[in-house]
C-alpha cells in the first residue's frame, strides 16, 4: 500500500480574509478595545521616527561621498619655555622613587 506524506511548504503566506479577523479578535482580547488607539498611535510614531532616521543616514552617506575629505589644519603655536615639549627625549625615562 503506498504511503502518502503531507508536504508542508516552508513559505508561509500572508494572512487573507478570515485570518485577519481572527488576528484582530486576538489583539482586541489581549490589549482591550480602549488601548488600541494608543497602540496604533505609538506604532505610527515609531515608524515615522524610524523612517526619518534611515532617511537621515542615507542623506548623510550620500553627502559624505560627494564631497572630498577636509584636511586637518594644525596651528603652529610656539611653546613657551615653561611648557614641556611633547617630543620624547632620546634617553629612556628615569624612574623616580619616593625614597630617594
Amino acid at each position: 500500500m503506498p504511503t502518502t506524506s503531507l508536504v508542508v511548504s516552508p513559505m508561509i503566506g500572508m494572512p487573507q480574509g478570515f485570518e485577519w479577523l481572527i488576528i484582530l479578535a486576538v489583539v482586541v482580547l489581549v490589549f482591550g478595545a480602549a488601548k488600541l488607539p494608543d497602540l496604533a498611535r505609538g506604532t505610527g510614531q515609531a515608524l515615522r521616527i524610524f523612517k526619518a532616521e534611515t532617511k537621515a543616514l542615507r542623506d548623510d552617506d550620500e553627502s559624505t561621498e560627494d564631497r572630498p575629505a577636509e584636511p586637518v589644519v594644525v596651528a603652529d603655536v610656539p611653546l613657551s619655555p615653561d611648557v614641556p615639549s611633547v617630543v620624547a627625549d632620546s634617553a629612556p625615562p628615569r624612574r623616580i622613587h619616593p625614597d630617594t
